[in-house]
């Protein structure tokens, strides 16, 4: 599954469990387009979100809606397609 620079580059922060604010003050993006962009990598499975560091949401999570409030990582697709490139 193909990935865009601008997926690349957010993915390439979620080795490790990163909060909204995190992604914010390191990639300098509008919200709209981290909300977007990680909606994009969730929907390929390439992310997974959590409601704290170590409760992962296993429901549909609507990131464009509630992506604010969560955090999120890398899965282990999302590493191999990344390191891929």
């Amino acid at each position: 599954m193909e990935m865009n620079e601008d997926e690349f580059d957010l993915l390439d922060e979620l080795y490790f469990v990163q909060p909204f604010s995190y992604l914010q003050e390191i990639l300098g993006w509008e919200d709209s387009k981290i909300l977007e962009i990680l909606d994009s990598l969730y929907q390929k499975a390439f992310i997974k979100c959590l409601s704290a560091p170590d409760e992962e949401r296993f429901d549909q999570v609507d990131i464009l809606k509630d992506g604010k409030e969560l955090l999120f990582l890398a899965t282990k697709k999302g590493l191999m397609a990344h390191n891929a490139l």
